[in-house]
């Protein structure tokens, strides 16, 4: 993204978030009114980083008030609960460098380039706002937007594992990735299909990722020692 595109999206959250604030709250984790989210609930987001699987890292588990909070920011348009999850996405992006450069990695933090799983036009419509790169700004990072949608996929939810595959395969390209160490970041970890295929996509773009990372993970991928 280049600057005044950086200044623009910014200036976007800044006035969703201002608009939030008018607006009648209640904790998005428990429920007490007049809060956007009560000390109790911040305290469950700090992050706890886990590897969700191979190359994969993940500040949260998708459970409990951690998931309320992801899907108010998602679906209930709460823009000013992205500073929330900001530690916990910031954690995992820093165990993937972290993880990399314990395995032959040998980049320095500041050449690492993160890049965001590309949004839907229908979600941005919707949404009006691209959720994690939202987020990654709240963590002091600078999302690349280096993927690009290359053909349509169907709504990966009730699919299974394999169906999660065959639906996103070939789906993303990657542009201006030549030569670039990266990590891909994105909001919730499922099977990992999306991931997958990001990862993919850069490779064959001629980048070298160093892993991924998300928000949180859902259960059934739990940590993996």
């Amino acid at each position: 993204m280049d600057t005044w595109g950086w200044i623009g999206a910014t200036l976007r959250d800044a006035l969703a978030e201002a608009l939030a604030l008018v607006l009648p709250v209640a904790c998005a984790g428990c429920d007490e009114p007049d809060i956007a989210l009560c000390e109790a609930c911040c305290a469950l987001l700090r992050p706890s980083v886990t590897r969700s699987r191979p190359g994969v890292w993940s500040g949260l588990r998708f459970e409990g008030v951690a998931a309320r909070v992801v899907r108010a920011l998602k679906e209930e348009g709460r823009t000013g609960l992205a500073r929330h999850l900001a530690p916990a996405l910031r954690a995992a992006v820093d165990a993937a460098e972290a993880g990399a450069s314990g395995h032959g990695g040998t980049a320095p933090a500041h050449t690492v380039v993160v890049v965001p799983i590309p949004t839907s036009r229908a979600a941005y419509r919707r949404r009006g706002y691209r959720v994690v790169e939202l987020v990654a700004r709240h963590a002091g990072l600078r999302p690349a937007r280096l993927l690009a949608i290359a053909r349509a996929t169907a709504d990966q939810r009730g699919l299974d594992r394999a169906g999660r595959r065959r639906n996103v395969a070939r789906s993303l390209v990657a542009r201006g990735a030549t030569g670039l160490r990266v990590v891909v970041i994105d909001d919730v970890v499922t099977t990992g299909a999306t991931l997958d295929e990001a990862i993919r996509a850069l490779r064959a773009g001629g980048a070298e990722v160093l892993g991924a990372a998300t928000i949180a993970t859902t259960p059934r991928h739990g940590p993996r020692q």
